[in-house]
């Protein structure tokens, strides 16, 4: 497997930066692999701790430059405000909405496992909602790659 390269993430611009390598080259995008890793991952105890936590992810950025070729180290540039709205669309949304289910069952004078229930289902159509959207959203999610300096 091909070593990843190092970056140090400054936060000029609230941009997010992270390491990968090319990973496949199709039609106009690359795919890059990139380790998605924990706050804790340059811990020292992170052995020993659960907490510690790295994630191969593979993600697809639109170029069609040709600049890159495949097992090339890159590097993917991100705006930070990009991640906040991804957890606010991935949890925290979701999260309100099993509580305003819930709240709303208890206040109906539906018993407890009901509550329960709804808020778990209402799950269903919300992130059904978001996988048909998921074309839309790519273009909202725009990621850019660099070369890194060897």
């Amino acid at each position: 497997m091909p070593r990843f390269c190092y970056v140090e993430v400054t936060n000029m611009k609230n941009i997010i930066h992270h390491c990968g390598i090319v990973e496949k080259i199709a039609g106009h995008s690359v795919f890059v692999k990139i380790i998605q890793q924990s706050a804790c991952a340059g811990c020292h105890a992170k052995l020993m701790c659960m907490a510690a936590d790295n994630k191969e992810k593979v993600i697809e950025i639109p170029d069609s430059s040709g600049l890159y070729h495949v097992n090339e180290p890159v590097i993917v540039c991100g705006q930070s405000s990009m991640g906040m709205e991804a957890v606010f669309l991935a949890f925290v949304l979701p999260l309100l909405l099993v509580v305003s289910a819930i709240i709303f069952g208890t206040c109906n004078k539906w018993n407890d496992g009901l509550s329960a229930l709804g808020g778990l289902l209402i799950l269903l159509p919300y992130y059904g909602i978001l996988y048909l959207t998921r074309d839309k959203l790519k273009k909202r999610f725009i990621f850019t790659l660099t070369k890194t300096e060897n």
